[in-house]
């Protein structure tokens, strides 16, 4: 009898569980975020743009409805930096009084005016033949260290490339200048001119504290950028992002109403729509920096979820899966409800390092991207085509209703994933 009591407690309690999220996230709520968000007055929430600032405030506010406490108590739900685009005037540059060609100095920079000499406190490193330049470069340039770093000529014909680490920047003190040499130089000369215009971005974070284990955080995180409005394709100019990814950011919005109704986090939850992930992942490269990586235990990162995966509903895949046991973990939560994560199928496409889970992976962080997207055939991806009218609400539903039944074991302090071996990674 007293077997029978607690099985019928224990189905009682799923059932009541069942109820109660099914108010909250349902097709219904979702389509009213969604639409909203991806609507043609939005303006495809290109960065910098008006339409993004539009969408910032109606997450706030969704936020506000909530009753979500801001980060660090600050006010405001707008977390709010700020990016330099600067425009190359001048550059100059001898080693041991030689002068070398300008096209082989690039200056990344946020000052207008740059010089430095073998005096000042600039490290001098290599990149060295056979190694990846853009990923070496981008180590560099994502330190917040002054460099000088010494290219080797090896790769003279991708070195112009670099100038891409020029084109948006955050505002810092620190400068990475890049030279084509192998030779290491016991003097050397450098001055930049630029001309530097400031622009202010912002994501947009809710926080939900944890109780016994408020130190500990787990992140839910979209980012709620896109296109914006470009070339017309049959009349129509605007780029919606209704996958790309309003999706995400609804379901991350969903979540932070469920998980504020349930009142029984034991971790302390994060919920952070992110901006400029098209233009570079700035957004999520920014939030990142405000986190001590160790206290991360999680990140649920959610792109592109508005479309059947490959395996059909009732089903996603996660970035990285094999990378730590959090999928195995998630899986495991989702026992007997017919839904089911996969391994990201498409890993010559490199997903693990191509979203804003990115950056706390490389941290350490299990940090994972979920997503339904076809990536070898989706056939709206990045075009004005990707509007709400493609989108399948009840398997949207159904997918961020999995993701809030498979997280309670991580959410509730049960459950902790194992870290990113970062050796390991590219």
């Amino acid at each position: 009898m007293k077997k029978l009591s607690l099985a019928i407690c224990l189905l009682s309690a799923t059932f009541l569980q069942a109820q109660n999220i099914d108010k909250i996230i349902n097709a219904k709520e979702v389509e009213r975020i969604e639409k909203i968000l991806s609507a043609d007055d939005m303006q495809g929430r290109r960065t910098f743009s008006l339409g993004i600032e539009k969408a910032a405030n109606f997450i706030a506010e969704e936020f506000k409805q909530t009753g979500l406490q801001t980060w660090k108590n600050s006010g405001s739900y707008l977390q709010e930096f700020t990016m330099v685009k600067p425009k190359f005037l001048s550059v100059s540059c001898s080693f041991d009084n030689i002068t070398v060609d300008t096209k082989d100095v690039i200056v990344v920079t946020s000052k207008a005016e740059l010089s430095i000499t073998e005096k000042s406190s600039f490290e001098m490193v290599n990149i060295k033949a056979g190694v990846n330049i853009f990923s070496e470069a981008s180590k560099y340039v994502q330190s917040g260290k002054n460099y000088l770093v010494l290219v080797d000529t090896s790769f003279a014909k991708n070195f112009g490339r670099l100038t891409g680490f020029k084109r948006q920047l955050f505002k810092s003190d620190n400068s990475v200048v890049f030279v084509l040499a192998t030779q290491q130089p016991k003097s050397f000369s450098i001055h930049a001119n630029h001309e530097i215009t400031e622009q202010k971005l912002a994501n947009v974070i809710g926080v939900i504290p944890g109780k016994s284990k408020a130190n500990e955080y787990v992140i839910f995180s979209g980012h709620y950028d896109h296109l914006g409005i470009g070339k017309a394709v049959n009349n129509d100019s605007i780029y919606n992002g209704a996958n790309d990814d309003a999706a995400g950011t609804t379901a991350m919005v969903m979540l932070s109403k469920y998980f504020q109704a349930k009142k029984d986090n034991e971790r302390t939850l994060i919920f952070v729509a992110f901006t400029a992930e098209e233009i570079g992942g700035f957004g999520a490269q920014y939030c990142s920096k405000q986190f001590n990586a160790t206290d991360v235990k999680a990140m649920f990162n959610i792109e592109m979820i508005g479309t059947e995966s490959k395996w059909g509903k009732n089903s996603a895949y996660i970035t990285g899966f094999e990378k730590t046991d959090m999928g195995k973990i998630l899986q495991e939560n989702l026992h007997g409800t017919g839904f089911t994560f996969y391994p990201d199928p498409y890993t010559d496409q490199d997903l693990f390092y191509r979203s804003d889970n990115a950056t706390l992976a490389r941290l350490g962080v299990p940090a994972h991207t979920i997503s339904t997207s076809k990536m070898d055939s989706e056939p709206n991806y990045h075009k004005v085509s990707d509007e709400i009218g493609t989108l399948d609400m009840d398997n949207m539903a159904m997918i961020i209703k999995a993701i809030a039944l498979s997280s309670r074991g991580i959410v509730s302090g049960k459950d902790t994933p194992s870290r990113v071996n970062v050796s390991d990674l590219k």
